[in-house]
């Protein structure tokens, strides 16, 4: 059996916000975007993997979730707690140097972890944690 990783899921809640943040600060290619009723499915990926993608979702599209989960979703997102995805790079001090030129919300600058990685952290406009670790070519 052979299984890829395809697609991940992250919320999202204002679709110029976050297209500016992954197509212009992470220097993503927009793969798709859906808007139905006002409500924006942004599909974004690294250009040298056409094959892996992040999908940039309305959280609250589902009609089935209640008020209470609402407020509940909200409060971790604006927390930054909800969501997050970790990003590779051979070069973290360039890549990092160059987000950071994009004014994005920095958590955590370059920093070598003592469980062996060496990484930092943003977030993205809709609280979206992402960590960014260095990692072998």
């Amino acid at each position: 059996m052979k299984l890829t990783i395809h697609q991940s899921m992250l919320p999202h809640t204002d679709n110029d916000a976050s297209l500016a943040f992954y197509r212009d600060a992470l220097q993503f290619e927009v793969r798709n975007h859906v808007e139905y009723g006002g409500l924006h499915w942004l599909t974004v990926g690294p250009p040298n993997q056409p094959d892996t993608s992040i999908v940039l979702y309305p959280p609250f599209a589902d009609p089935g979730i209640l008020d209470e989960e609402k407020a509940v979703i909200e409060a971790m997102m604006a927390k930054g707690t909800y969501a997050s995805i970790n990003l590779a790079t051979p070069d973290l001090t360039g890549a990092f140097e160059r987000i950071q030129s994009a004014n994005v919300e920095i958590v955590q600058e370059p920093t070598d972890q003592p469980y062996g990685i060496r990484d930092a952290a943003l977030r993205d406009p809709a609280g979206n944690l992402i960590r960014l670790q260095e990692a072998a070519a």
